[in-house]
């Protein structure tokens, strides 16, 4: 069935939604933000034209909300392809299987981002607890309340960073446009808007979340990282120690371990290294989950 043609930008944006509607909301959230962007730079630029004129010049140039949101379609279906790392070989046997995490780069993705977590976690905490008691401390002053809104759009330029690491790192997508703001309204209204916008608060809270999350990965991955290597180095440290050149070998006790033994080292190891990236894998995909939960604005659903 034909719908009628926007007459309006509201009408056009309403039409582009319910045309993407059941698409992933960060898709969603992205055409949303250039159409707008895009018509109202056209409106701004015909002045001596109606919105409703501009709007069905625009059709035939721009394209209909239906055909727009099929080009969005398109090219999200292109963008994933392009960005969606080699697959490793299948593997039939349960032991291919185990040990082909070498081979999947996104584990090795993960891995990293598990590991510069602890940094971004510190900054996002230390952003957030630093914006929240400087706005408190500031609430008796006129600059309060505007440094509040500073913090607020601060917030929000972080979570689209962050985005960008969790979609590049964890291949989880997320939004890389910002959410777009209800047209027409004052700046008093837009203010309400925002704090009461779900959005503010759980990004606040997942910069809170970020600290004691980054310290477990980071610990968990060191952890993991560093028993496995020493278990993979005892047979080399071994052999440098029999022939003289360190004279710290692999002890157990208080006893140095013969060579031949500290293979098993090494295969405790490997399976302690491989099992880490394993871990590495399944918790990027976990917060990737948390992380659209969060940051994530629903304006698409």
């Amino acid at each position: 069935m034909n719908r009628a043609a926007p007459r309006s930008i509201d009408q056009y944006l309403a039409q582009l939604r319910e045309s993407l509607r059941g698409e992933d909301p960060a898709l969603v959230q992205d055409a949303l933000y250039d159409a707008e962007e895009y018509l109202r730079a056209e409106v701004a630029s015909h002045a001596g034209k109606s919105e409703a004129d501009v709007l069905e010049l625009i059709a035939s140039t721009y394209g209909a909300p239906e055909e727009v949101a099929e080009a969005y379609r398109t090219t999200e279906k292109t963008v994933r392809e392009a960005l969606r790392p080699v697959a490793p070989p299948p593997r039939r046997t349960a032991l291919g299987r185990f040990f082909g995490v070498y081979a999947d780069s996104r584990a090795w993705s993960a891995l990293f981002y598990l590991l510069v977590s602890i940094a971004t976690g510190i900054f996002y905490f230390t952003v957030a607890v630093t914006g929240l008691a400087m706005s408190a401390g500031l609430s008796i002053l006129i600059i309060g309340v505007p440094f509040f809104l500073l913090f607020i759009g601060l917030t929000r330029v972080l979570s689209l960073v962050e985005g960008r690491l969790v979609e590049g790192l964890l291949g989880v997508r997320m939004p890389r446009r910002p959410v777009r703001s209800t047209p027409g309204i004052g700046l008093g209204a837009r203010i309400k808007e925002m704090l009461f916008d779900r959005r503010t608060w759980t990004t606040i809270l997942y910069m809170f979340l970020m600290l004691p999350l980054g310290i477990f990965y980071f610990t968990a991955s060191v952890i993991g990282l560093a028993f496995g290597g020493a278990g993979i180095a005892a047979p080399v440290l071994s052999l440098l120690h029999a022939a003289g050149y360190i004279h710290e070998g692999v002890q157990v006790n208080g006893e140095f371990v013969a060579w031949p033994v500290t293979i098993w080292f090494a295969l405790v190891g490997v399976v302690i290294l491989t099992v880490t990236l394993h871990f590495a894998r399944g918790l990027g995909q976990v917060h990737g989950g948390v992380a659209r939960a969060l940051l994530l604005s629903r304006d698409g659903e």
